[in-house]
């Protein structure tokens, strides 16, 4: 498999557990979206709490220039480093969500 079939799988596994981890108590859904012909991937939270409407990007990872480039983490559990950990070399991670003048000293990918 090449690298970058390797990481669409990565990221997919990875947005499809945590689009598992929703309460039976709530109404909130957690819908992954895939657009694997531009790469590029989200969970989404979408419902309502309370009287209050919710729909918000909890996380956005993009391939581009054949990198992972992690645009938005609205959790707490260091998707990064989870990425890492399944198999995607730091090298190769973009925190695009820093300035790039910020990404230098995160031990990722700057570009």
């Amino acid at each position: 498999m090449d690298r970058i079939a390797q990481y669409r799988q990565i990221i997919t596994q990875l947005l499809n557990e945590y689009a598992g981890y929703e309460r039976p108590d709530s109404n909130i859904e957690m819908e992954t979206i895939f657009d694997t012909e531009r790469d590029r991937y989200q969970l989404v939270a979408v419902g309502w709490e309370n009287k209050k409407r919710v729909h918000g990007c909890i996380i956005h990872i993009d391939i581009k220039d054949s990198k992972v480039w992690l645009q938005h983490d609205a959790t707490d559990a260091e998707i990064a480093n989870q990425l890492v950990e399944m198999g995607v070399p730091k090298e190769e991670i973009v925190l695009a969500f820093y300035t790039e003048n910020r990404r230098r000293y995160t031990g990722f990918a700057v570009k």
